[in-house]
């Protein structure tokens, strides 16, 4: 008998885990990260349970996959619906193996002061409830399968989040959610890991950095390597080699790994310099004129 209070099998490097056959549930995968992930593992094997707030995307994304996809709509920020999908998804499939928590939405950029309550609680609930919506009601299937369960987090949840708060606010609570999920898998042998990842090129970042001058003029304050774009391609196969390998942590583009590691030491300093920096508050005056003129039209009509 081990002296240990979890199995240490699950901790042992080398591990492996390879998706074919296994029914992977992916939140979000009608469009972007989602998407391309569900269309990686679908290849590679996995029976693909393609679900999204829009259920005409799943449709069509399970329809273009082929069989064994199987598309279900559901709202992650409806727990029942998230309870019903995974009881669907059991049912069709026979069990469940993995689950992605992919979903997730970026917030009207505001300053904590100006923004819109109702925008937080909306960012909230789809990044950090729809996140235990989607993995709580899959647990016991994942406990018995020996199975993997990954939570979308972002590098946002340890960057400044100046203009945008209600979403570093959600992927830092996700990163401590899926740390915590990890821990506790580990004494029945299933694994979780947290995804960590920079600017992806997806819609919703084209929405919120390339089409919005306030977003274009935050974006050309990254320094490179921060900068660095990825597609969503490349990101959803660093998840999908994150499951075949158990990671409790993948993290890209890689220029953001020495930020990951440092960013105790780097975040007191940063923090520090934006405090002190004109460039960031014109910036941050500019987010709270914009949305006071906003309020006003609505306001208005």
């Amino acid at each position: 008998m081990s002296s240990f209070p979890f199995d240490p099998r699950a901790w042992l490097p080398g591990r492996t885990y390879d998706v074919a056959g296994k029914v992977v549930l992916i939140t979000g995968a009608g469009q972007g990260i989602g998407l391309e992930l569900a269309t990686l593992l679908h290849a590679r094997g996995a029976r693909v349970v393609v679900t999204d707030v829009d259920a005409i995307a799943a449709r069509t994304t399970a329809s273009v996959l082929g069989s064994p996809a199987y598309p279900i709509g559901a709202d992650v920020t409806d727990r029942e619906q998230m309870d019903m999908a995974v009881t669907e998804a059991v049912r069709h499939f026979g069990r469940l193996d993995v689950v992605v928590a992919n979903a997730g939405v970026t917030p009207v950029p505001a300053t904590i002061r100006t923004m819109d309550p109702a925008d937080f609680d909306r960012v909230l609930a789809v990044n950090l409830t729809g996140v235990f919506n989607t993995v709580h009601p899959a647990l016991d299937q994942i406990v018995a399968s020996g199975g993997h369960v990954v939570v979308v987090s972002s590098c946002a949840a340890f960057a400044p989040g100046m203009g945008g708060s209600p979403y570093m606010v959600s992927k830092a609570a996700v990163e401590q959610f899926g740390r915590a999920l990890r821990v506790e898998l580990a004494a029945s042998g299933a694994s979780a890991g947290v995804a960590y990842f920079g600017i992806v090129e997806t819609a919703m970042t084209h929405d919120m950095l390339d089409a919005d001058d306030l977003g274009r003029r935050l974006d050309g304050m990254l320094p490179w390597p921060l900068s660095v774009r990825i597609t969503a391609a490349d990101a959803a196969r660093t998840i999908a080699d994150g499951i075949a390998r158990r990671a409790p942590r993948t993290i890209a583009p890689a220029g953001w790994e020495p930020y990951a590691l440092l960013r105790g030491v780097v975040n007191l300093v940063l923090d520090s310099r934006l405090a002190a920096s004109s460039s960031v508050h014109e910036l941050v005056r500019a987010i709270e004129t914009r949305t006071a003129a906003d309020r006003s039209r609505k306001t208005r009509a």
